[in-house]
């Protein structure tokens, strides 16, 4: 009896430090998961990777469409005269071309009333259009991508200096004898690349 109570005692003291089905790692506490830590992903804050993210580019600008009003990147204006030179008498007929290059079709004012003609020598104006021009007009078209459009009748340049002032009185002749002169034009604000030059005799 005595042994059968000392054996009672060894198995209660066994069982109390050593609970039966528990591992090793169980005496030394509960561990939290590394999950339980709320990540800045997982909270919706921004990251290292998204405050380095560059900010969105502008929008890019709307292509040119057909019937769209000209644009200076897409008209070229040419001065042009019926002749390199001109002998004592005769006088020279001025006109433009008108040249799209762009890729659409697009509308502008060619009228008389858009246009200024322009003759130069030198620092000096002799004469242009809008002195003394009389009922002025204005001419919406569509100008088709390369077709060039020219003035349907030149204008006629009397070898005379002019000036606002002098529309209804005589006007004096300019030099000649081999005087070289340069013409410009502008239409609705596109002016030609470079003059045209001639020579008058």
């Amino acid at each position: 009896m005595v042994l059968l109570g000392l054996v009672a005692v060894i198995v209660a003291i066994v069982l109390v430090f050593v609970r039966p089905g528990a591992s090793q790692g169980d005496d030394v506490g509960a561990i939290t998961p590394a999950s339980a830590t709320p990540s800045p992903s997982a909270t919706g804050g921004a990251t290292e990777t998204d405050a380095a993210e560059p900010p969105a580019s502008e929008p890019a600008a709307e292509p040119a469409a057909d019937g769209d009003p000209c644009r200076a990147e897409q008209i070229t204006v040419e001065a042009v005269t019926d002749k390199a030179v001109y002998a004592a008498g005769e006088q020279p007929e001025l006109s433009v071309t008108i040249t799209n290059t762009g890729p659409n079709s697009c509308v502008m004012n060619v009228g008389t009333a858009a246009q200024v003609f322009t003759v130069t020598s030198g620092a000096d104006t002799y004469w242009a259009s809008t002195h003394c021009q009389v009922d002025p007009v204005d001419a919406e078209v569509s100008i088709e991508p390369g077709t060039p459009v020219s003035s349907s009748e030149p204008i006629t340049w009397d070898r005379t200096r002019s000036s606002a002032d002098t529309c209804g009185g005589e006007r004096a002749s300019v030099p000649a004898g081999g005087a070289s002169y340069h013409l410009s034009v502008s239409v609705s604000g596109f002016e030609s690349s470079s003059s045209k030059q001639f020579l008058l005799y």
